[in-house]
């Protein structure tokens, strides 16, 4: 079934893009990819990364069904979001409008990620059944709806915006900018410098900080939709009213038997667990073996410190890709990450050891941060060059399942760490938050979490790297394709 604009809704000027131009603009690079997302990705991060502490040092949760609630909850729910993101792809894929099939869903987004956003902290102080009908309710209306429809229409739009694989790089680099430099290095910096040791475990507080990051979401997605432009899209659209509809048994039977599409939804996913897993128990890192709990300092000179690499990767890496291959930067970069996380596990609870670790591997993180999403436009370009026909909805369902599934396997196997190992939460006692001392178990199953299993996933990650050659002739493949285009209208 096909979804059109019938009531030509989105013929309206109002909603056309500001971006009119065949080639990628500085205005779009800046307010689409740059700024645009900001608000989005802040809050995303923000509620999302801090949701689970909220959960076991807040609401703790951790005490209900010898830890079973925890353990099990984000899995089931991530399956009921692994089926939205399914659905949102053949939604994507089967929508057709004057204004794209993707970018009309980040208005959507705007709306729906802030109002899930405060919804999934606004835990009424009920009895403890309504509590966790809430908690599962308002969890899956923030991820497997409001969240979904915004990643997947945000990350499709680098693959759809143009063929040129330099200004698909280039803008790959400012969308993980955005997510990394800006709304990264906020969550991850003025959260736990500032924002958790005023809150501590005040739930109140906890509550106003979600309706704060929710008021930049609007504004800032408008941005994102208006300067914005699905240039791939607008050269099918022709084509495809000739084409039949592909099915979703076709794509996927195809991208089996596509290697390199295999190998980079490969790489997504183990850079995804590993990546998940460590960033959920940085705070319980930062708390229990590094420093004090929230002490307002250890998260901040983690971050910073070890951050500063990747802010001066934003300004090396575009000069870089030019020079090397996608894939040999990427390969060189995991190796980096690999001797930073063995050098911080050689003294995980000395400051100075680890700061030195963390640097080396922000270094290597550089390309696996900024240009990942363009080697995944470079295989759809690939696959459509291969298989005669394009599966961004499907591809994209694909990479947004990893990314979902990660989520609840890593918040599910950490929480399950936690409550095996005798995770102590803390007490808010006559106003003041007073942290528990915890085991060496859970000190330890805290360090396998952040340092242990990042080695393993990323050694496989560059064997796979090492076979990803899609680069190679990839020019020639793109204007294949531009002529198979023109030879169609």
């Amino acid at each position: 079934m096909m979804i059109t604009d019938k009531k030509g809704f989105f013929d309206k000027k109002i909603w056309d893009s500001k971006i009119h131009t065949e080639d990628t603009t500085a205005k779009e690079k800046i307010f689409g990819y740059l700024i645009g997302p900001v608000g989005a990705l802040l809050l995303n991060t923000i509620l999302g990364g801090y949701i689970n502490l909220y959960y076991t040092d807040v609401l703790k949760l951790t005490a209900i069904g010898g830890g079973a609630f925890l353990a099990i909850f984000p899995l089931v729910s991530k399956i009921l979001d692994a089926a939205t993101n399914v659905l949102m792809g053949y939604i994507i894929d089967h929508t057709r409008t004057r204004q794209g099939k993707a970018r009309p869903y980040l208005l959507l987004a705007a709306v729906l990620l802030p109002v899930s956003g405060i919804l999934m902290y606004a835990i009424p102080a009920a009895n403890q059944t309504v509590q966790l009908i809430w908690i599962v309710l308002s969890y899956n209306f923030f991820y497997a709806i409001a969240v979904t429809i915004y990643n997947m229409s945000h990350n499709m739009m680098i693959p759809l915006s143009t063929r040129n694989s330099g200004q698909r790089a280039t803008l790959s680099t400012f969308a993980s900018i955005a997510n990394i430099v800006f709304a990264g290095t906020l969550a991850a910096v003025l959260v736990p410098m500032l924002v958790l040791p005023a809150i501590g475990v005040n739930r109140q507080g906890w509550i106003t900080m979600a309706c704060v990051v929710s008021v930049f979401v609007l504004p800032l997605s408008l941005l994102e939709y208006y300067y914005t432009k699905e240039r791939i899209t607008e050269e099918q659209n022709d084509i495809q009213e000739e084409k039949k509809e592909i099915s979703y048994s076709r794509q996927f039977t195809a991208c089996l038997k596509d290697p390199y599409m295999m190998m980079v939804l490969g790489i997504w996913l183990i850079y995804q667990l590993v990546t998940i897993l460590r960033n959920t128990s940085l705070l319980y890192y930062c708390n229990y073996i590094l420093g004090s709990y929230n002490d307002g300092i250890t998260p901040t000179l983690l971050q910073v410190l070890g951050g500063v690499p990747m802010g001066l990767g934003m300004f090396i890496i575009v000069p870089l890709t030019k020079k090397f291959q996608k894939r040999t930067l990427f390969l060189i970069g995991n190796t980096m990450l690999i001797a930073g996380n063995l050098i911080c596990l050689l003294s995980p609870a000395n400051m100075a050891v680890v700061i030195a670790g963390q640097i080396i591997k922000n270094i290597g993180t550089i390309p696996s941060s900024y240009i990942f999403m363009a080697m995944f436009a470079d295989c759809l370009d690939n696959f459509e060059w291969k298989h005669h026909f394009r599966c961004d909805g499907f591809a994209m369902s694909v990479y947004s399942i990893i990314l979902t599934i990660s989520t609840g396997i890593c918040t599910s196997v950490f929480n399950l760490i936690l409550a095996k190992t005798g995770y102590v939460a803390p007490e808010l006692v006559d106003g003041v938050t007073v942290a528990a001392s915890q085991s060496q178990m859970t000190k330890n199953g805290i360090l396998w979490s952040y340092y242990g299993v990042e080695v393993f996933g990323t050694a496989i990650i560059i064997a796979l790297s090492y076979f990803l050659k899609v680069e190679k002739g990839l020019k020639e493949k793109q204007e294949e394709l531009k002529s198979r285009g023109q030879e169609s209208v």
